[in-house]
């Protein structure tokens, strides 16, 4: 599967904003990562998000409430589950695909109208990164970390879609660490 650099870019986007949530599948260790304003122009930023203009209170609600909904593709197993939700974040964004070639990127699309708020700007450009997935039939890359104390999204890249843990060096080398010990201890008996 192609993934052009505006779409990894929207994917990381979506796995970081899911993951900003204190929700029980994992989340910002039970903190929200979204708190307030700052929080979001820092993402925005981390993002290098364009045309978000002047970020306000309301955008921080409208921002948490798609964040939401992008958990819930990571969430479900069934597509046509997940198209419904995508389908509906991306006709609420009032999608309006347009080249562009800004701030030093070559061509690239952008999904959201100009002027649109940081929420519909990350639901139409998200929510195209996702539907991609969809069509190539590739939704089970769009996973949640196996790690019994994590359960971070993360969207798995690798070419045999063998990826278990949102980060091999943090969660899946303790998970590995763990089972050794366990088997040297059953071991010495």
């Amino acid at each position: 599967m192609l993934i052009t650099h505006d779409t990894r870019c929207a994917l990381d986007a979506v796995v970081d904003l899911v993951n900003t949530a204190p929700d029980s599948d994992g989340g910002a260790a039970g903190a929200e990562g979204l708190a307030d304003l700052p929080a979001l122009a820092a993402f925005v930023e981390k993002h290098d998000i364009s045309d978000v203009g002047v970020l306000a209170e309301r955008d921080l609600a409208a921002v948490r409430a798609i964040r939401a909904r992008f958990a819930q593709v990571f969430a479900t197993a069934d597509p046509h589950g997940a198209a419904t939700v995508i389908n509906d974040l991306v006709a609420a964004a009032g999608t309006t695909p347009r080249l562009t070639d800004h701030d030093g990127y070559d061509w690239h699309v952008h999904y959201f109208a100009p002027g649109a708020s940081v929420a519909d700007h990350l639901a139409a450009d998200c929510g195209m990164a996702l539907a991609f997935f969809l069509v190539a039939g590739e939704q089970e890359r769009l996973r949640r970390c196996e790690a019994p104390d994590c359960r971070y999204a993360f969207v798995d890249l690798s070419r045999n879609r063998s990826r278990r843990y949102c980060d091999s060096r943090t969660c899946g080398n303790r998970l590995h660490v763990a089972a050794y010990r366990a088997r040297r201890k059953e071991a010495a008996g």
